[in-house]
């Protein structure tokens, strides 16, 4: 194999391709990633950590075709201090891959491509575009809500399902839950409901950094498919049941406090700075017109901060913790958000003004 490639593209996907390799690995080769210089003037690179796989294609000066596989981490290391404007060259031949840029010369070992692993996507019976612009809103506005307990695996993920003509999008860790829904794309009919795993989301969200366009998505009850321009994101899905998180979503919440998410998480902030970091506990006092949070804390002191806000029910005192409350009220785009309060025990619904395509619960605690 021997091609030469311009050292900003082959560093711009080396950097989308080698986040998904483990940094441990008890197998060598999944530590590696594959490279393919095509007869076509391309390089196609692709890293899999068995459950997750990015598949990119990259121009190149393809002299020899063939294949290899090297150190995922230690090629993106030499590509990422290479001079700017470098081109690459990349010779590969009897077990060891030569990479020269300018002066710089290195022989790197590597391993057979045929011993490389490719996910088996089978059948993908569903498929449909999405806006990249739709797509990273869905992950944005949910995946902070995403669990982080191993025990519940269902929950380590973002559920994506269709109900109500709409594709909905729905995470939850038991103590917060956050809800996108979007238009139902034309092909999602008979869609089954699929557990997207926190390290597909994640890498989803990088390769839709820059992405303008649509992004074509392909899943059975097992696999999804993303294609993203010239990338492609195959990921295994989370093999479990996810809860009927519309049960927890309040309906008869009566006690509407509008106040604005920046001037709210500013003070929630500013107060919470004495919290303790174990329970992060901020307290509300909401009365008419006017929200007064407040942080007792047995080591540091107290914090107390008044806001305006637009409230007209009986008083009430609820406690959040502060580091779930800020995490919503980061997503809120616009210039009010809504409270919708019932009593100090009772999940809170928060939401966008005027916009239903997100909305937020959060559990309250004792304060």
């Amino acid at each position: 194999m021997k091609a030469t490639i311009e050292r900003a593209t082959l560093l711009k996907s080396l950097s989308h391709v080698q986040s998904v390799v483990e940094r441990r690995n008890t197998i060598p080769i999944l530590s590696n990633v594959l490279i393919e210089a095509r007869d076509d003037g391309s390089i196609r690179l692709m890293a899999t950590d068995l459950d997750l796989q990015v598949d990119e294609s990259v121009p190149a000066n393809v002299s020899t075709p063939g294949a290899t596989t090297v150190s995922a981490h230690t090629l993106f290391d030499i590509v990422r201090k290479l001079p700017d404007g470098s081109q690459v060259e990349l010779n590969a031949a009897e077990g060891k891959m030569q990479l020269t840029a300018g002066r710089a010369r290195f022989n790197l070992s590597t391993l057979p491509r045929d011993d490389f692993p490719v996910i088996a996507e089978g059948d993908l019976p569903t498929r449909f575009e999405l806006p990249a612009a739709t797509l990273r809103q869905i992950i944005d506005k949910t995946r902070f809500a995403i669990s982080t307990e191993e025990t519940r695996y269902y929950l380590m993920g973002i559920f994506l399902h269709v109900a109500d003509d709409q594709l909905k999008a729905a995470a939850t860790d038991g103590h917060r839950l956050a809800r996108v829904t979007v238009a139902k794309p034309d092909g999602a009919d008979g869609m089954p409901d699929v557990i997207v795993p926190r390290k597909c989301v994640a890498e989803l969200r990088k390769l839709l950094e820059e992405l303008e366009g649509t992004v074509e998505v392909s899943l059975s009850p097992t696999k999804i498919r993303f294609g993203l321009g010239s990338a492609v994101l195959t990921s295994k899905l989370i093999d479990g049941t996810f809860p009927d998180y519309n049960r927890v979503i309040p309906t008869a919440n009566d006690k509407l406090l509008k106040l604005d998410p920046k001037t709210f998480a500013q003070g929630v902030d500013r107060v919470s700075t004495i919290a303790s970091e174990k329970t992060r506990a901020v307290k509300m006092n909401v009365d008419r017109d006017k929200v007064t949070l407040s942080v007792t804390s047995p080591e540091a002191g107290t914090a107390t901060e008044e806001l305006a806000a637009d409230y007209g029910a009986d008083g009430l005192e609820i406690g959040f913790n502060a580091r779930y409350l800020l995490d919503i009220l980061s997503e809120i785009d616009g210039d009010t958000v809504e409270v919708h309060l019932a009593d100090a025990a009772a999940p809170t619904l928060l939401r966008e003004k005027d916009n239903n395509s997100a909305l937020y619960v959060l559990m309250p605690m004792r304060v």
